[in-house]
């Protein structure tokens, strides 16, 4: 298995750091420090890839002390993590400490994990293109060669039919079928649906499948940043614009020229930001900040969003200009829910990829645990699923089956899709009858997902819930699970024959 990303989280508050760790321990390598002399003396001895710092600590801030970071290990992607969330202290992070990004308290899991994530592929693309600057140093024309191929594997990774990972005859082909037919031409793209769909990846496909495809692609989530910083990272900046503007600052969209941007979580930006936006849109130029001259930008922009868009323009919190200026074609990304046919496909095709990024292989996933994933409603999408798989590779056995065991206990627990199947639970009675009829549901869940972590061994699921074997086979009967291990077999031959 090959190492995790390696990770510095820097807090004088060791609750805080012990939290974090935790959280963090399954995908990454994290070292900790309660003082910036610990934390330097961890840099000195390891090959840290990030580091996350609290900015409010006793000795000095985060921000002077990632400053540095930044001078003595200027590849390290540096993050702040704090309460308080004035403006200039982001500034100056951004400007002098060179932050990636300001998370601000509190955070949730999940949304903290996949920052870190993207910071680690940052750092490997900083890597990769240093390696590139001294091949092109060496020897021009094979370096030049070399960024053909990769743009082409680029295209070829995001095409419509290899990128977009479906089945037959599932709802994504209707979305892939416009999305190939508005590709290469030149108007904007709004997309549309939950979290974790895979707006980002439609939008690749988008520029790849355009005429635009051998220049730049920029991404920017909007919904990350206070209106300030967000102009300077879209438009860019003049030297002196404001406190801690050291350098002159080039903007994604003049860096995107001839390219496409993509502006993620578009339904976040407020209205005061709106009207910049609007501008650059309708006059194809930008101001940066601190500057006097306009500067013509050739991009081609797409634009996504969990929100309904028409909804928040008829609510008076998003411009109405804007929005037609965006949704030149509207495109909506089916939940997971909606695409279960998907979900043995799509399983496979994350596991794969899981197994070649930590280097781990297994025989695949039984039958049983995909049975498990189509039951289940992935509120939280493609990006749900494939933090699940990992986990699942990450604690299964090397060259085994990943059984349904290794599935977490709310996706074992949860009600199942399209609850009126009668195959899934059978005998069981509607969550609208009485107290006890739902007490009874909410038991025969808890004893199938006990019974499946322990591989169908009742001896050991009996122990576990403090009953006798006797005990556990009565309510067995009572509640018709005598049989539901081979309820995959059933269904799979049922979907056989109709």
């Amino acid at each position: 298995m090959t190492d995790l990303p390696t990770i510095l989280v820097i807090d004088d508050e060791i609750r805080a750091l012990e939290s974090i760790s935790r959280i963090l321990d399954e995908d990454f390598d994290v070292n900790t420090a309660s003082t910036v002399g610990e934390a330097t003396k961890i840099l000195e001895d390891e090959w840290v890839q990030i580091v996350l710092c609290d900015q409010r600590m006793p000795e000095q801030t985060g921000v002077e002390f990632l400053k540095t970071v930044r001078q003595r290990w200027p590849d390290a992607i540096r993050m702040i993590i704090s309460g308080y969330t004035d403006a200039h202290d982001i500034i100056d992070g951004v400007n002098e400490a060179g932050i990636y990004q300001y998370i601000t308290k509190p955070w949730h899991p999940e949304n903290l994990i996949l920052t870190l994530k993207n910071a680690c592929k940052l750092y490997t693309l900083q890597r990769e293109n240093e390696l590139l600057a001294v091949e092109l140093k060496m020897s021009p024309s094979g370096a030049s060669k070399k960024v053909t191929r990769d743009k082409e594997r680029l295209r070829q990774d995001y095409d419509f039919d290899d990128g977009i990972i479906r089945s037959a005859g599932s709802p994504m082909d209707e979305v892939c079928k416009t999305l190939r037919q508005v590709a290469p031409y030149d108007v904007p793209v709004l997309l549309s649906g939950s979290s974790g769909t895979g707006k980002e990846l439609a939008a690749r496909a988008l520029h790849y499948g355009s005429l635009r495809w051998n220049k730049p692609f920029v991404v920017e989530n909007c919904g990350a940043l206070p209106d300030e910083l967000l102009e300077s990272e879209l438009f860019g900046h003049k030297r002196g614009a404001f406190t801690g503007a050291v350098e002159d600052h080039t903007g994604l969209f003049e860096r995107a020229d001839g390219g496409t941007v993509f502006l993620d979580e578009i339904g976040e930006v407020s209205p005061a930001f709106q009207v910049k936006l609007l501008r650059t849109l309708q006059e194809g130029e930008i101001r940066p900040v601190g500057s006097a001259k306009t500067r013509k930008i050739d991009v081609r922009v797409i634009a996504a969003t969990n929100k309904n868009l028409e909804d928040e323009v008829r609510a008076g919190r998003f411009r109405a200009d804007l929005y037609y200026r965006l949704a030149g074609i509207v495109v909506r990304l089916p939940d997971l829910k909606n695409r279960p046919g998907d979900i043995p496909v799509l399983a496979h095709a994350l596991l794969d990829r899981a197994m070649s990024q930590l280097g781990k292989t297994v025989s695949g996933l039984s039958e049983e645990a995909i049975d498990c994933m189509q039951a289940y409603g992935w509120p939280g999408n493609v990006r749900e699923m494939q933090n699940e798989i990992q986990q699942m590779l990450v604690m299964g056995d090397e060259d085994s089956e990943l059984g349904a065991d290794l599935l977490s206990r709310h996706i074992l627990q949860a009600d199942p899709v399209g609850s009126d199947e009668p195959d899934m639970l059978p005998g069981l009675i509607s969550l609208e009858g009485s107290l006890k009829d739902r007490i009874g549901e909410l038991e025969a869940r808890i004893i199938k997902e006990t019974l499946i972590r322990h591989r169908w061994n009742k001896s050991k699921a009996a122990r576990e819930l403090g009953l006798s074997r006797v005990g556990l086979r009565g309510k067995l009967e009572r509640y018709g699970l005598e049989n539901v291990k081979a309820l995959p077999e059933k269904r799979k031959s049922a979907a056989t024959t109709g």
